[in-house]
């Protein structure tokens, strides 16, 4: 059962992702019968730390030794957790934990932590779509999983930004103590217990115009007719080469296909359209390319992770709905 919790600060910790674990598990609710965890907030480098937030400073009485006794060690962002080199103490005290089969939950950049204690060799992870590249490159035995909000590989939790945090420790509460608890408690902190769909939705993937010397003319026409079914022949010969050349060419200087490309370029004009205008899916569906709702549905699913609807639910608020279609 899950009833000991502690929290890791290091130097530099990020105050919010360490709030999130706190008021997951450090909060007494008892009186509304939901558990009481014994809770400690530990300092792995001294009794005072610093925050990235200017004056701020934290204080606990709690060192490593705490963690002996938890069930589960969370260990929150910090500020240059990307390059930095951790206390060996900690990291041995985070591979007794996990041996012991405590569990050990990271929230956003916390997970480098677990990679510099080898929590991460050979499992899947999640981490925030920033620093994706970063993880698998400094861990390359890790699995990074840049997608998705968090990543269950028991007994390392590992989540990807502040709010997946959130998502991550009320996914262990409703694995260790049902859903009506994980629900509950959700609703006091006005959140939803579950979240559709990964980070995906969150991340913008601007194209890198200044390397498209050959095909930017092309790329700007291909923006403007979205809506149009066009060829990689008639795309080709609007650059004046053959398509084999403008295949390679396109591939060189974009470091994808014209297909895929162009597909990516409607699902973010779908995007940007549920976010700023009223316009029924299949309205949306047609200006992009992809001809009916069912089609836009399916590749923003496989793109993004989750629904149209959902998707516009998530930037415009849980009040917005599908227009009618027009009779």
């Amino acid at each position: 059962m899950l009833r000991n919790v502690a929290a890791v600060m290091l130097d530099g910790v990020h105050p919010f992702e360490l709030a999130v674990v706190c008021e997951v598990f450090g909060i007494d609710r008892s009186d509304e019968g939901l558990p009481v965890y014994d809770f400690a907030v530990v300092s792995a480098e001294g009794p005072r730390l610093g925050t990235h937030v200017p004056g701020l400073t934290f204080s606990t009485p709690y060192g490593l030794e705490r963690l002996a006794e938890a069930d589960l060690v969370a260990v929150p962002a910090g500020d240059g957790f990307e390059t930095r080199d951790f206390p060996p103490e900690l990291l041995q005290a985070l591979r007794e934990a996990a041996g012991r089969g405590t569990r050990v939950l990271s929230v956003c950049s916390g997970v480098f932590a677990l990679g510099a204690a080898g929590l991460l060799d050979d499992r899947r992870c999640a981490a925030h779509w920033r620093h994706a590249d970063n993880l698998a490159r400094r861990y390359p035995r890790a699995r990074v999983e840049p997608d998705v909000l968090y990543v269950d590989e028991d007994p390392v939790i590992t989540s990807a930004g502040t709010a997946a945090g959130i998502d991550a420790c009320l996914h262990l509460v409703r694995k260790e103590q049902g859903p009506e608890v994980a629900n509950r408690i959700a609703r006091r902190m006005v959140v939803p217990p579950h979240r559709d769909g990964g980070q995906a939705q969150f991340i913008e993937r601007p194209l890198p115009r200044n390397r498209c010397d050959t095909v930017g003319e092309v790329l700007v026409w291909m923006e403007r007719h979205l809506d149009e079914e066009v060829t990689v022949e008639q795309l080709a010969a609007r650059a004046h080469m053959s398509p084999r050349t403008f295949a390679r060419r396109f591939q060189q200087e974009t470091g994808t296909t014209p297909y895929r490309w162009i597909l990516r370029q409607r699902v973010l004009l779908a995007q940007r359209l549920l976010e700023g205008t009223d316009e029924t899916t299949d309205a949306i569906a047609g200006r992009t390319g992809f001809g009916n709702a069912a089609s836009l549905r399916h590749q923003f699913v496989r793109t993004l992770g989750t629904t149209p609807q959902a998707y516009r639910r998530t930037f415009r608020g849980p009040g917005a709905q599908e227009p009618e279609t027009a009779a």
